[in-house]
């Protein structure tokens, strides 16, 4: 049987290793439209931040790795342009542009998703970077270690804005960020957010919000000017990190379902529209475990995921993935960041009867040296008094904390369920109530 993948980093290389190792005979073939495979993008920013570091240290595993000791034919170089479902085809053009074509029994669609460039006059320019895959990591890398760079531009206020952010400052680089909506991470509740912009300012930092951008022009120093409705800013480098739209052209070309933000849609076992195609990865929706309806949160831990189930499924084996609560974690400068689930406006959209709390805790308990506050959002349903979703800031003891009421979420646990965990307590760590079971309890007297 042959099993084609197009794509070569987190889901198509999981699902390629993965079916290998279920059937050693299985011929697998996987396209890679870069040079690169089998990488960490989301270590690209700390990376950058360390310019004695070779980005190639992000690799995990090398092609040559994949090819010889796995027996995967990986092909770097080769952009996939056209699935032919009737003949189950995939045909498309090498970086030397020679054509080729491979039959398939399965395809597994992986492309992953782009970072969006705005269309507007300027974004082309030399200097105006994006960051997504190891390509456009390493340009970035080359260009802030041959220029003079003094200070950059950061378009969009998300995650790997804000990492780039810190990353920047690191290495001593002045940076405005400016982004045409008025609501800094307006998906966090403000009391939460208000913690992260003070913690950015103190940087040295300067935030526009809600400043429409118009286009990014020359200047006569040779650096570059974004152009805004009613602000200009310069700077030698742009990042533009206004978000990611997957990367679903060849799918929807060859006539498959899309489905939010115009993703791939899929079933619960990654399953396109077409019985024999499936997509895995940040060009793919998924199931939210709170609503039970489709959502597009592209995760690394999902895509690997994903990859596994589809090489278990080719395989004979009959998987099923529940879905994802959008559990993330993101650092910038002292602040862990973190959330799961719904945020208040997304469970009332959902048509949940939401109700939600904000308390301040310490990480440690109150006597011990070095507690910090930690901030705490919480959301519950009051009709049913399900727990829907948390959010948290704090110097420490976030990243990990977040863990818990992600697995309520999957385990749809109650408000009230969940403030009767035993969760672990010694000073050093927590509070003996710790500010997950004190967010739960004052939710409960909402509830």
């Amino acid at each position: 049987m042959d099993f084609v993948i197009i794509g070569g980093d987190a889901a198509g290389m999981s699902a390629a290793s993965r079916a290998k190792r279920n059937n050693p005979d299985l011929r697998v073939t996987v396209m890679e439209k870069t040079l690169d495979v089998s990488y960490s993008a989301c270590g690209m920013p700390y990376n950058i931040a360390d310019p004695a570091r070779d980005i190639s240290d992000l690799v995990v595993r090398s092609a040559a790795v994949f090819k010889e000791k796995q027996g995967i034919n990986l092909l770097t170089g080769h952009l996939a342009e056209k699935i032919d479902t009737k003949n189950q085809i995939v045909s498309g053009t090498t970086r030397e542009q020679e054509k080729f074509a491979f039959s398939y029994d399965e395809l597994l669609i992986a492309t992953g998703a782009a970072a969006i460039k705005p269309d507007l006059s300027g974004f082309d320019l030399p200097g105006v970077m994006v960051l997504k895959n190891l390509e456009e990591g390493r340009l970035i890398k080359d260009y802030l270690k041959i220029r003079s760079v003094k200070k950059v531009v950061i378009i969009g206020m998300g995650y790997i804005a804000l990492e780039m952010c810190e990353a920047l400052r690191g290495l001593n680089i002045a940076v405005d960020m400016v982004k045409p909506r008025p609501t800094f991470l307006p998906w966090m509740v403000k009391d939460l957010s208000a913690v992260v912009k003070a913690e950015i300012e103190s940087k040295g930092v300067t935030l526009y919000s809600g400043h429409p951008i118009k286009k990014i022009e020359k200047t006569d120093t040779a650096g570059l000017m974004v152009v805004c409705e009613d602000l200009t800013l310069n700077g030698e480098m742009v990042l533009v990190a206004v978000g990611v739209t997957p990367n679903s052209m060849i799918a929807e070309k060859a006539g498959l379902d899309l489905g939010i933000e115009r993703a791939i849609s899929v079933d619960k076992g990654l399953q396109t529209s077409d019985k024999h195609i499936f997509a895995a990865g940040d060009c793919a929706d998924a199931y939210h475990v709170v609503t039970g309806e489709k959502t597009y949160i592209p995760l690394a831990l999902r895509a690997n995921r994903a990859g596994w189930a589809v090489a278990d499924n080719i395989g004979g084996k009959d998987v099923k993935l529940s879905g994802i609560a959008g559990t993330a974690v993101f650092k910038v400068f002292d602040l862990e960041v973190a959330r799961t689930g719904l945020n208040y406006e997304e469970a009332i959209k959902s048509g949940f009867d939401a109700e939600e709390v904000v308390i301040r805790s310490r990480s440690r308990a109150h006597a011990h040296p070095g507690s910090t506050p930690i901030w705490v959002q919480m959301v519950g349903d009051k009709t049913t008094g399900r727990l829907l979703g948390s959010q948290m800031v704090g110097k420490e003891g976030v990243a990990h904390r977040i863990n818990a009421p992600a697995v309520a979420l999957h385990a749809q646990m109650t408000v009230e369920q969940f403030s009767q965990s035993d969760l672990a307590y010694a000073p050093p760590f927590s509070p003996v109530w710790d500010p997950m079971l004190t967010a739960a309890n004052q939710l409960l007297k909402k509830l």
